[in-house]
This record gives structure tokens, sequence and C-alpha cells, in this order.
């Protein structure tokens, strides 16, 4: 009987005469009061794979890609039989399942290697993970991605008196496609980048000339330069409207950008990106590039004249010769002086024009020194308020202005004391006015 079953399954599964032939013997077999082992006739495994989630990318993206494995193999016939014993296996089941994603002809990259699912019964799902790199610049489109998958099955069972069971498995291998979509995007390509005015401690512009080497037609664009992490480049001006940006299509856009006075002359990075709207008109932006900026080195300065020699109680005109030993012009520069005790002035600011690298001029200061001064070198601190090329005000670091003070021994120290200054001159004043009165007389 159970060979006729075997006979009727595999001749016309699923018709509907073998189905009521065999309904009519495993019925008759149901009927028996003994207990019965039972043995599938027919089925096997039949797999499909579908993506979890969206299937829908953009060139450049890194993606983690879960396919599901779906196994919805069913058995059309079971034999039910006392003399029968219970296979273990069900042929829908696939066993050992590996999975494995290959690229196809799409323009990606799969990092992970085949997937060890584990044994997949029917009516059952797995997932299989897969890093996925979809390459930048890769063209907009629908491709299919060949899935691989290798089982093993069992194909047939044969029951050897009195109580022992051989089973004959298969190993198959099968490839379903899995279909992904490349979404059209922009990728900023930039072609020239310059700075202009752009030193430590100023502000300049960055030139840039930027193509869209994208497969999107970006409408209303709107380009944008932000800082790159703690790069000392801070854009003043960050966004610049573009308008319709289609593939292949060139901008050229210029930014304001200023730059910390604690930067080197190098190259330093901005970021750039594009805010648009896509053929659906959705608001999009595009991965952001990283931009080299070239930038010159600080305006400086420094004191080059020799120290200034003073006596205590002297009152006098120090010149002060400071050099511009930056990289580019100060405009409209004027040098100030902070006199501390035992120092004064009122006149502590002196005005040096436009000085370009290497140039150099002369400020001249009046200064009074205390008469109880020490008699010792002494460092005053001196800073240059300047105009950069774009007018904007900049400050020097600070610079030390150097005075020796100096006793004066002897004749000349007496005579250059204050006090005997002005009764010297409060006895020639007596003198002059006493001989002036007696010529009068004696006219």
């Amino acid at each position: 009987m159970r060979e006729n079953l075997r006979m009727i399954a595999k001749i016309a599964p699923g018709s509907g005469i073998a189905a009521l032939l065999c309904v009519a013997l495993l019925g008759a077999l149901l009927a028996a009061p003994v207990t019965a082992g039972e043995e599938y006739l027919y089925g096997n495994p039949k797999l499909g794979v579908t993506i979890s989630g969206t299937n829908e990318f953009s060139p450049g993206d890194d993606v983690s890609l879960a396919v599901k494995v779906q196994n919805t193999g069913t058995y059309d016939v079971k034999l039910v039989q006392s003399t029968l014993l219970t296979t273990g296996d069900n042929p829908t089941t696939a066993k050992l399942l590996r999975v494995s994603l290959l690229p196809g002809s799409a323009p990606i990259t799969v990092k992970t290697d085949t997937q060890m699912v584990g044994d997949l019964t029917g009516g059952s799902t797995a997932t299989a993970t897969f890093t996925v790199s979809i390459a930048r610049g890769a063209a907009a489109g629908t491709y299919e991605l060949p899935v691989r998958m290798q089982y093993t099955y069992l194909e047939d069972v044969e029951q050897l008196p009195p109580d022992t069971v051989r089973y004959y498995y298969t190993d198959r291998e099968e490839t379903i496609p899995l279909t992904i979509r490349i979404k059209p995007d922009v990728e900023l390509g930039v072609t020239e980048a310059t700075s202009e005015h752009l030193n430590v401690g100023t502000e300049g512009y960055l030139n840039l000339r930027v193509r869209n080497d994208g497969t999107d037609d970006a409408r209303n664009a709107v380009m944008k330069l932000s800082r790159n992490d703690d790069s000392p480049l801070v854009p003043t001006d960050s966004s610049i409207f573009i308008g319709n940006y289609p593939p292949g299509a060139e901008a050229s856009v210029r930014f304001k950008v200023s730059v910390s006075s604690n930067a080197e002359a190098q190259s330093y990075p901005v970021d750039l990106s594009l805010e648009y709207l896509d053929a659906d008109g959705n608001s999009a932006t595009s991965e952001t590039v990283t931009v080299g900026v070239p930038v010159g080195g600080k305006i400086d300065f420094a004191v080059v004249s020799e120290p200034t020699r003073v006596n205590p109680g002297q009152k006098v005109v120090i010149p002060v010769e400071i050099k511009n030993t930056g990289a580019v012009t100060a405009y409209n520069a004027q040098a100030r002086l902070s006199a501390v005790d035992p120092f004064t002035s009122n006149d502590d600011t002196a005005y040096l024009g436009d000085l370009a690298p290497g140039e150099s001029a002369v400020a001249r200061f009046e200064i009074t020194v205390d008469s109880g001064a020490t008699a010792k070198s002494y460092g005053l601190d001196s800073e240059v308020r300047y105009r950069d090329a774009l007018d904007n005000t900049q400050i020097s670091d600070t610079m030390k202005v150097d005075i020796d003070v100096v006793s004066v021994d002897g004749l000349v120290g007496f005579l250059s004391s204050p006090i005997v200054l002005s009764v010297i001159i409060a006895l020639i004043i007596g003198a002059g006015y006493y001989l002036l009165k007696m010529r009068r007389k004696e006219a």
C-alpha cells in the first residue's frame, strides 16, 4: 500500500484524483487500532528572498542589508501506516542553509562573506545581514543582486526491515535575484579652490568652483559651507543660493571665512554640501565634501630699534622702530605704548601708515621718567592696531619696548637733578631781574 501511495504522489502530485485516492487509503489506515508511523511522500524546500526594510539607497551609502529568506515549501502527501517508522526529517526543510550575496552587475561592494543560516523548515523565515557599500557616482536605476543559496534536503526515505530507516539527502544550489534601487543624487566635485586675503588671524575669501557629478537635477540649490570639527577656519558667510543645478553643471561660489589667530600658515579643512529639491520635489542634502584651504601667515610686528637711555626725572621723546615681520600688508597702522611706573606719558600713540611685509616705521613717544626711578632696564608693552585687506580692525601681539634708566653721577648728575635745576633757574631769573633793574637806575 505504501508503494501505491508513493506512485500516486509522484505521478500526479496535487491532482484531484490522487488526493481522493490518498484520502481513502489513509482513512483506512487510520481506522486501524494500532500505533502508526508517518512518512512524507512528496515535498521539497521552496525558497524566496526579500529585503527587510527599504530597498532604495543613494550613491556613497554604506548600508546593512537585511536579506529575509522565506521557505514556502509544503508537502502534499503524508503516509501513516502501522508498519512504518516515523522519519525525523521533513523533505521541505532546507538543511544547513548557506546564503551568499553577490554584486552581479550592480555598482556595489559586498563586504560580508557567506552567512550560515542553519536549518530552515517549511513555512518559516530567517534573516542574513550583509554590509554593502554603494559606489560613489553610481548611476541611478534598478539592479538585481544574485542571492546564492546552498542547502541539503531530504529527497527520499527507505525503510529496511525490521526497524532501519535509510535517508537519501540531496545537495542543491539555487540563485534568486534580489532587487534594489539606487536613487539619483547630487555629488559635489570641487575642481578649483583658491584663497584670497586669507591669513592667520584675519578674514578673507574662499573661492570654489564646484561641479554636480551626480545624476539628480537639483532645484532651488543652496551651497553650504561649514566648519570641519575643530578647524581654525570658521565661515562668516555660510550659504549661497545656486538655483537650478543639473548634472554636469558647474558653479563658482565665494565664501567669506575667518581664521583663528592660533592657526599656522598651512592648509586647513572646511566642509561643503548642497541642500536642494530632488526630482520628486523632496528636500535633500548631498554628501559632505571636505575641501583643503591654503592659509597664509599672520601679520606680525617686531621692535627692531635699540633700547633708549634715559635719566631719572627726565622728559624725553623716545624713537621706537617697528617692523612688519608678517606675510601681508598692514594698513593704517598705529603704534601704542603703555606707560607704567616709573614712567608717565601724555603722548602714547604714533601713526605708522601702511606697512608692507619687511617694511618698518619709527614711532615717537613722549615720556617722563620719575625722579626716584631705579636705575635699571625696563620693558614697556606696545601693540599695533591696523586694518587688514577687508578693512577689519586687528590688533597685533604685545611687543616689548626696552628703556634703560641710567643714573647720572658727578657734576652732570648734580646739575641734572630737578631740584638743582629749579634753584639754578630761579637764580638766573633773579640775577637777570637785578641787572635789568640796575640798568634802569643808571639811565
